[in-house]
C-alpha cells in the first residue's frame, strides 16, 4: 500500500530522535511523533553524561564508543555544544581503589591511574582530603541536556528531511495507521514505538509483559561555582558508583566496597544512591542520584534523599557555593537484563523502549545497530 512515511517514529526524546536519525541516513521517510511541545522526561533531567566507562567490555562498550562517535558526527553537522570531558572515579577509601586498579588491569577500556595531585590538578572538584587517586577514562562527553534533544530535532528536521509533529499524541495504531488525540491520522509502512516512560497508553499488554520497570531518581543543580574554568573539566564519580555500573562487575574487590557500604548505611542501598558531579560551562554543577523502582515510586520527592546525597557528595566533591538552584525527579524505564527492550508486535509495529539509565550514552549505538540487522549491513 502507499504510505505517508516508510518510517514513523513514536517518541520524540533521544531514543526517538536516534531512531529517526539513522532511518534518515539509509535514505528512509520519516515522521517523528511526540505527544509534548518538546521533549519533557528523562531525555532533559539527566546529567547530560555521555557515559562509555559505565558499559561492561565486549558489544555494549562497543555500541557506546560508536554512540559516542555519532554524537560527535552530530556536534560537527549541527554546531551542537559538546564537551569531551573525560571522567575521574575517584576513591577515598583502599577497597575503592583496589577496585579501579583491578579494572584497569583488565585492559578492556581505556583508562589510567593518576595521583592525588593529578586528580586535583584536572577537577578543582575533588575532594583532596582522603583522597588515595582516581581512574580516569578518556572517552566520557557532556551534552547540556537541557537543550540538546531540541538542538537536534530542529537540526533532523532542516538538514535531515525528517517531519515533525510534536505536540501530537498518538492513541492509536491499528496496521500502518496512526491516530492522534486531535483525530488526525497517517500511514507508515513501518512504525517504532520509542515512548519512554509511557508503558500504558499504546499496547499496554505488550509493556506489562516485557520485565520493564520504571526507575525514578532525583537530582540538583548548583549556582555557578565563583571563579569557575570555563574550560571542560572531566565529570566526577564517587566509590558509590562502582556498585551501580555492570562494567565493575568483574572486579573481585567490588564485594568488599558492597559490603563496607551496607554496613556503614544501609539507606544508601534502600534508595540506590550513587553520588556524580558534572560541571557545566557556566560553573553550574549537576549532583545526583537516586534510584527507586517500581511501586516504591511515588510523585512527591523524598528530601531525605536530597540530604544523604548532599552528605555523601560533601565527602567526596568541593563546591565554594553548596546552595542548590534546582531540584527536580525523573523516570524512566528499564529492563533487568537488555540494555532495550525490542519486539516486533507485527511486520509494521516494533517497540524499541527501555534503555534505563543510558540513553544519552547508548541510543546512537543502540539504534544504529537496529538499522544494521534491518538492511543487513
Amino acid at each position: 500500500m502507499n504510505t505517508e512515511f516508510d518510517i514513523a517514529i513514536i517518541g520524540g526524546g533521544i531514543v526517538g530522535l536516534a531512531q529517526g536519525w539513522m532511518a534518515a541516513r539509509r535514505g528512509q521517510k520519516v515522521g517523528i511523533f511526540e505527544r509534548s511541545s518538546v521533549a519533557q522526561g528523562a531525555t532533559v533531567r539527566n546529567f547530560g553524561m555521555i557515559w562509555p566507562v559505565g558499559q561492561p567490555a565486549g558489544e555494549m562498550y562497543d555500541i557506546a564508543l560508536n554512540s559516542r562517535q555519532l554524537w560527535l558526527e552530530i556536534a560537527a553537522q549541527s554546531n551542537l555544544n559538546i564537551e569531551e570531558c573525560g571522567s575521574i572515579h575517584l576513591a577515598h577509601h583502599e577497597d575503592e581503589r583496589q577496585v579501579l586498579r583491578e579494572f584497569i588491569d583488565q585492559s578492556t577500556h581505556s583508562t589510567e591511574w593518576i595521583s592525588p595531585t593529578e586528580v586535583c590538578s584536572r577537577s578543582a572538584l575533588a575532594n583532596p582530603n582522603g583522597l588515595l587517586g582516581g581512574m580516569y577514562s578518556p572517552t566520557e562527553l557532556r551534552v547540556n541536556p537541557r537543550t540538546a534533544a531540541e538542538h537536534i530535532r530542529n537540526w533532523l528536521a532542516s538538514d535531515c528531511g525528517i517531519q515533525m509533529h510534536f505536540d501530537t499524541p498518538i492513541t492509536s495504531v491499528n496496521g500502518n495507521e496512526l491516530r492522534s488525540s486531535k483525530g488526525e491520522s497517517w500511514t507508515a509502512s513501518k512504525i517504532i514505538i520509542c515512548s519512554g516512560s509511557d508503558l500504558c497508553t499504546l499496547f499496554p499488554d505488550n509493556f506489562a509483559a516485557s520485565r520493564l520497570v520504571l526507575c525514578k531518581l532525583q537530582m540538583l543543580k548548583s549556582v555557578s561555582q565563583p571563579d569557575y574554568s570555563p574550560a571542560p573539566v572531566p565529570h566526577i564519580a564517587s566509590g558509590l558508583t562502582l556498585r551501580h555500573y555492570e562494567s565493575f562487575a568483574g572486579c573481585p574487590s567490588l564485594e568488599a566496597v558492597k559490603t563496607r557500604i551496607k554496613q556503614e548505611s544501609p539507606i544508601l542501598d534502600e534508595y540506590g544512591i550513587h553520588v556524580m558531579a558534572s560541571q557545566f560551562p557556566n560553573g553550574e554543577v549537576i549532583l545526583g542520584d537516586s534510584h527507586e523502582y517500581g511501586d516504591d515510586i511515588t510523585p512527591f520527592d523524598k528530601s531525605e534523599i536530597d540530604d544523604l546525597m548532599l552528605r555523601e557528595l560533601e565527602k567526596v566533591i568541593r563546591l565554594q557555593d553548596w546552595t542548590i538552584k534546582e531540584k527536580w525527579h525523573g523516570i524512566y524505564a528499564k529492563h533487568p537484563e537488555l540494555p532495550i527492550y525490542e519486539e516486533e508486535i507485527d511486520e509494521v509495529v516494533s517497540l524499541f523502549v527501555g534503555t534505563g539509565g543510558a540513553g544519552m550514552t547508548l541510543s546512537f549505538g543502540l539504534a544504529d545497530r537496529y538499522w544494521k540487522k534491518m538492511k543487513g549491513e
